[in-house]
């Protein structure tokens, strides 16, 4: 047997028991002091509980927060609108909407405040609507209620062999730092493999990922903590990697279509920075090795002749071994931030690792404001409706709708896929209520203490608790969950009323459907729609960079590549969008960093030829890239080349060896990157 499956279903299983137990404590606790309804105590448990220790905690924080949020706005909404009851379920669709709005802005665990604001003012709003007198009272008692299951999840989950964040996030760092060098390796084959650009995407999944993950660092309960710089810093390393080592693949490649071969001493070079991929030593050996392969690399570099005007063949081999060159320091200083976060040490640091610490700065997301607003219309839109249909039928059990389509909106609309999302959860409230029926009406009567009540309430929820934790059935298994604990009661006293018992299942499953009709109009979205919104945001970007309108870099980098992690996502196994023409995101990520490069180089030239060249090059770019569209995609146009060769001619006759190599260099990558199929640069155009 897979020894994978076996860790992964212990660890389920660990997972379910805890979340169990703290679901019981929690219970216990609210009887103990005199909740009538305590069962909002557990199912915060359940929704609070995860994995990772530190995830719990940091979740609690967020949920903490949210609830008092939600409880503020449910408590200073209510009387305001007293006697008016569609207003007020107005008020509160609004209110949700608003938190769906800005969660789906924030994409980190953050945005859990928010979801959480939202639908706990719809939790104690929505059951007051008609009697608004007991407001406070019911906040004040939803808030404790939920305070208690956060509490227990917390202390249960931190103490009782606690998973923590700190360990898998040095799990994730180390096996995307191997696969990032891995990618480094094999582009120095120069064989333009395709394998190895869906590694390159996969990389900005990794990036995407490490960066949840150190959202939760600062409240785990390992003895070490990474420090919060090194890891942000390492992002931007591998943010940068990125397009650097296809730019060495496609430098290498165009080499050998050019000449048959690389140089002897440049095939050399590269054959031994191959091998110092592929060395498993570590620290000063690795580190001495690297600074000679980068001397190397600026050694041959100035060899090239400098007597006379470069052609394309000199400008490819300049360009190859600078960003070789970068491409050794770049994974030197990666290993050693690995090695940092692996350690915890702050201690005996590289000047240039030391830099990119102190530099770092938080990443900069993807964030789509249309769809977030089309987003909080359909919770707007979804809750409002039940509201109306309610009070004007006089509906017992619509507030239990109102309250649960608003939890499924702010629940599943942030998600990517909500459609698909929801309808397991659907399926899974079905399966909740079905056995909630079973268990309200044969088994709790004959359950005298309290004893006997976990006894048999454990075989199920140990059950769900295991399908919590495998992430293809969470959806599933919340629904289940949801269905049966909120349809069951769990009350202080055992109740048998079959009536509110029914009107409270077809609240839940109208509820339910609602939200799935809503999400089907306003959140789901086509594959092909995704893809162009995705690249319109970058090619917008890429224009910006171009304009000198990017003061951060960096965060340009990190969002450049949030998108592209986005994009990969959504491909799946099947690739892009077949409406699509194929496009490479690296390529734009690579062609915006050359853009910025030039930018930043313009205002130190004093040659006009050479001002005026770049100038036009930008200008082409950055009209370029405002002008086309994933669908309707074209060349760049032939002014833009024409502008790329008259600078490449400028500066290879440049008197002066630095400023000559630096633009060649940035030139000789963006004419490779924006016309790959050009002929090669033949001196100054005519």
């Amino acid at each position: 047997m897979d020894t994978t499956l076996i860790v992964a279903d212990a660890e389920a299983v660990l997972f379910s028991v805890k979340s169990f137990a703290a679901a019981i404590i929690a219970y216990y606790i609210s009887l103990r002091i005199g909740f009538a309804q305590p069962v909002w105590a557990v199912t915060t448990a359940y929704l609070v509980s995860q994995p990772l220790a530190g995830a719990v905690v940091s979740k609690a924080l967020f949920r903490v927060l949210g609830t008092f949020l939600g409880a503020a706005a449910a408590v200073a909404l209510l009387p305001a609108f007293v006697n008016e009851p569609l207003v007020l379920s107005f008020v509160l669709a609004l209110w949700l909407g608003l938190c769906v709005y800005i969660g789906s802005l924030d994409r980190t665990p953050r945005s859990y405040v928010f979801l959480l604001a939202g639908y706990s003012a719809s939790i104690i709003g929505f059951p007051s609507v008609l009697t608004p007198g007991n407001i406070f009272n019911t906040a004040v008692l939803r808030v404790q209620e939920i305070g208690i299951g956060i509490v227990t999840a917390s202390l249960v989950h931190g103490a009782i062999f606690p998973r923590t964040v700190t360990n898998r996030l040095q799990q994730q760092v180390m096996a995307t730092v191997d696969r990032a060098e891995q990618c480094s390796r094999r582009s120095l084959a120069g064989s333009r493999d395709t394998v190895l650009d869906s590694e390159r995407r996969r990389l900005a999944i990794d990036v995407t990922d490490i960066d949840q993950l150190s959202h939760h660092v600062a409240f785990d309960t390992a003895r070490l903590l990474p420090r919060a710089a090194t890891i942000r810093a390492l992002q931007d390393q591998l943010s940068w990697l990125l397009p650097l080592s296809g730019s060495v693949e496609d430098r290498i490649a165009e080499c050998i279509a050019q000449d048959g071969r690389l140089p002897a001493d440049v095939a050399g070079l590269v054959a031994r920075v191959e091998r110092w991929f592929a060395q498993s030593i570590s620290g000063p050996a690795r580190d001495e090795t690297a600074r000679e392969l980068v001397a190397d690399a600026a050694g041959l570099g100035q060899a090239i002749d400098v007597e006379r005007v470069w052609g394309w063949r000199e400008m490819l081999l300049v360009n190859l071994l600078a960003r070789l060159a970068e491409l050794i320091l770049a994974h030197r200083v990666l290993r050693e931030l690995h090695d940092r976060i692996m350690s915890g040490s702050i201690r005996g640091l590289s000047p240039e690792a030391a830099s990119l610490i102190n530099s770092a700065t938080g990443r900069s997301l993807h964030r789509d404001h249309g769809l977030a607003l089309r987003s909080a219309l359909g919770a707007l839109v979804a809750v409002s409706g039940v509201c109306v249909f309610w009070i004007a039928t006089a509906w017992p059990s619509g507030g239990t709708a109102a309250l649960i389509v608003g939890i499924d909106c702010a629940l599943f609309g942030t998600l990517p896929d909500p459609a698909m999302r929801i309808r397991r959860f659907f399926l899974g409230s079905l399966t909740g209520i079905a056995t909630a029926t079973v268990f309200g009406f044969v088994i709790l009567p004959r359950v005298t203490d309290f004893v006997m009540l976990v006894a048999v309430l454990a075989p199920f929820l140990l059950f769900v608790g295991s399908m919590l934790a495998r992430q293809s059935l969470t959806s599933f298994a919340l629904g289940e969950l949801i269905g049966f604990l909120n349809t069951v009661g769990l009350a202080s006293t055992y109740q048998s009323d079959f009536a509110g018992f029914i009107n409270g299942a077809t609240g839940t499953v109208v509820g339910t459907l609602a939200a799935i009709i809503i999400i089907d109009i306003f959140y789901a979205i086509g594959a092909e729609v995704a893809f162009v919104r995705l690249f319109r945001a970058g090619f917008r970007d890429i224009a910006a960079r171009a304009d000198g309108k990017v003061r951060d870099p960096r965060r340009w980098t990190s969002r450049m590549i949030d998108r592209m992690a986005l994009i990969t996502a959504r491909s799946g196994p099947a690739g892009m969008h077949p409406a699509l023409p194929p496009y490479d995101a690296l390529v734009g990520l690579r062609i915006g960093s050359f853009a910025g490069e030039l930018r930043t180089f313009l205002p130190t030239l004093g040659d006009r030829e050479e001002r005026t060249a770049i100038n036009e090059v930008l200008t082409g770019i950055s009209a370029h890239f405002r002008r086309i569209g994933p669908a309707e995609r074209v060349p760049a146009g032939a002014g833009v080349l024409d502008a790329i060769d008259r600078a490449l001619a400028a500066f290879a006759a440049d008197p002066q060896p630095e400023r000559r190599r630096r633009g060649t260099i940035v030139l000789t990558g963006l004419r490779r990157n924006l016309f790959p199929h050009a002929a090669p640069f033949a001196g100054r155009p005519e």
